[in-house]
């Protein structure tokens, strides 16, 4: 059980490397290749820009959320949040990303995001609300997630998520368009010592095991840190469909977090990108409350009222 923190960083290459390989290959062949076939090659092998990354500030995320009529749809709190982050190649990650990655000056992120949901409910509609959502308002989640912007706008792409609740699991993908997955989860955390985490699926187990360096306090701005957890948009993409959300809390106060993973079969047998992944830090928040907006369809995103 070796400590991920002393894993080395995914291997680097040129940011041009593919667009050479692909002129190379030509020029070895000596054949003929169609204008249209190859721009489609550059096209497909071109890493994502590197434009220089978006900070969201919470106040603007507020007035974001709040610009659209009849938001939040929901509020719930999210405790004990594990965040744990790798880094990947960007052309490679951005082979399965349907939208365009949000780098940090360069660098491609994904982040495994451990935690549980408490109390979800109606914005409106009171105990009537709450007692009508009480199968579906506490379960456990595992989220993995990358960072992607569209069209100006900083967000979260979720590649795959498993809850510990099936009548959410089967409710997500068809409302929010997220890839919700059903499986057996259980968190064990002692905010003074440690955090212990094990999701059993089909297709096998992940578990971990967290211990907290520091002080609580707020992201340093324009930090990696900030970067990676102040998000307040995600994208979605289930078939054609393409939605957005958005959501709203206040700044979260955490901890960097020393991890340890011990079982990560799951995490291999359905993500490609794990075997060129590099450990960079992991960071544990005891929790936010946290505004739930409508999906809306991408199309729709600049727009002030539905």
């Amino acid at each position: 059980m070796a400590a991920l923190q002393f894993e080395p960083l995914a291997r680097k290459r040129s940011a041009n490397s593919d667009s050479l390989d692909t002129v190379s290959w030509l020029w070895r062949d000596g054949s003929r290749l169609s204008r249209s076939r190859l721009l489609e090659k550059c096209m497909t092998t071109a890493p994502p820009l590197q434009e220089a990354p978006i900070f969201n500030d919470p106040g603007a995320a507020k007035e974001r959320l709040l610009s659209r009529r009849g938001e939040p749809l929901f509020c719930a709190n999210w405790d004990n949040v594990l965040f744990i982050h790798y880094e990947i190649e960007p052309a490679e990650l951005q082979r399965c990303i349907p939208y365009p990655l949000d780098l940090y000056y360069g660098r491609a992120f994904v982040s495994l995001v451990a935690f549980t949901m408490c109390g979800m409910r109606p914005w409106l509609g009171g105990t009537l609300g709450a007692l009508l959502f009480k199968p579906i308002a506490t379960h456990h989640f595992l989220n993995v997630r990358t960072y992607v912007r569209h069209q100006g706008e900083a967000a979260i792409y979720f590649m795959r998520e498993w809850l510990s609740n099936r009548i959410a699991a089967w409710l997500g993908p068809w409302s929010f368009g997220l890839p919700y997955q059903f499986g057996k989860i259980e968190y064990r955390n002692d905010f003074e010592h440690e955090c212990r985490g094990r999701v059993e699926t089909n297709d096998g187990s992940f578990r971990y095991c967290a211990t907290l360096t520091n002080e609580l306090a707020s992201c340093a701005p324009e930090t990696l840190d900030e970067f990676l957890l102040e998000r307040y948009t995600a994208f979605t993409q289930s078939g054609n469909r393409r939605r957005f959300f958005r959501i709203w809390h206040e700044p979260w106060q955490q901890v960097a977090a020393k991890v340890e993973i011990v079982t990560d079969d799951l995490i291999r047998a359905t993500e490609a990108w794990w075997r060129e992944a590099g450990f960079v830090g992991a960071n544990f928040s005891p929790g936010v409350n946290v505004w739930m907006g409508w999906p809306h369809r991408i199309r729709d995103i600049h727009e002030s009222t539905l």
